[in-house]
């Protein structure tokens, strides 16, 4: 595993306040404002919008495919037929090159994205984004953490981005002995940052898709073991429940910001 980066910000003698936010999916107007008022920004991924479950004329899929397979793709989904929702995919892209054409959509929203990012920004990634290219757009000014851990007005904060595998094939999804090294590897921090929450039914269940999203089991055993002020996630854009105590720790779905456009503000 690669070494821990740990980059210091000197502790300001005034009060800290973050902004924060996750799956940002295409927001970029709301996300050059993100920051407006805060010593920093904290990002816990999903920059991409492959597309838009509420606007199916939005999005790299869209874009590709038109709003009617849109349709198409977001009713299988919905109705969990993972399966026909695949093969659907399978046969519209024996029309191009599948990996070049997203990849090109990607890179067309990450130099808008990382462009509208405040600074200091730090980021990590979520299940829909493509890391190896982030060292491309991150400029000077925004951090990119995973496995690691940054120190901002006298506070730690760990960072693990991802998600785990799933029906849904995103491209950072990793298996679960991966994710739970991430999370050993940071260790005791007073903010525990991730891109998914915990494994509590409370936090994975989102309402609106009517399914459960996959949760950590060794990040939830983490906050019971280290007892972090808070855990702060996204990936749930509907959650049953936004924020619970497990313990000691405030747990945290700091909101789905595609839709919203406001961040969640910590203080200290």
């Amino acid at each position: 595993m690669p070494a821990v980066p740990d980059t210091r910000v000197s502790p300001a003698a005034r009060r800290t306040r973050l902004h924060v936010v996750s799956d940002v999916h295409g927001n970029t107007e709301a996300l050059a404002r993100a920051g407006d008022g805060a010593d920093a920004l904290i990002c816990l991924g999903d920059l991409v919008l492959f597309l838009d479950y509420a606007d199916h004329s939005r999005g790299i899929f869209p874009d590709l495919f038109g709003v009617e397979n849109t349709d198409r793709l977001v009713a299988l989904r919905t109705a969990r037929r993972f399966e026909e929702a695949r093969e659907l995919g399978r046969r519209l892209w024996t029309s191009m090159d599948r990996e070049a054409a997203i990849v090109a959509g990607v890179r067309k929203q990450y130099a808008e994205l990382f462009a509208a990012f405040p600074t200091p920004t730090y980021a990590t990634y979520g299940n829909v984004d493509i890391p190896g290219l982030w060292a491309e757009y991150a400029r000077p000014g925004t951090t990119v953490v995973d496995g690691g851990r940054v120190e901002i007005g006298g506070r730690v904060l760990g960072f693990v981005g991802g998600g785990l595998k799933s029906p849904m094939r995103t491209p950072y999804e990793i298996d679960d002995e991966e994710y739970a090294a991430k999370i050993e590897a940071v260790g005791t921090v007073d903010v525990l940052c991730t891109h998914i929450p915990p494994d509590v039914p409370e936090l994975t269940y989102d309402t609106v898709a009517r399914r459960f999203e996959r949760g950590s089991r060794a990040l939830l055993d983490a906050i019971r073991a280290t007892r972090p002020r808070y855990a702060l996630f996204g990936h749930v854009h509907q959650p049953l429940v936004r924020r619970m105590r497990i313990g000691a720790t405030e747990c945290v779905n700091v909101g789905h910001f595609a839709s919203t456009g406001r961040p969640w503000a910590l203080e200290w």
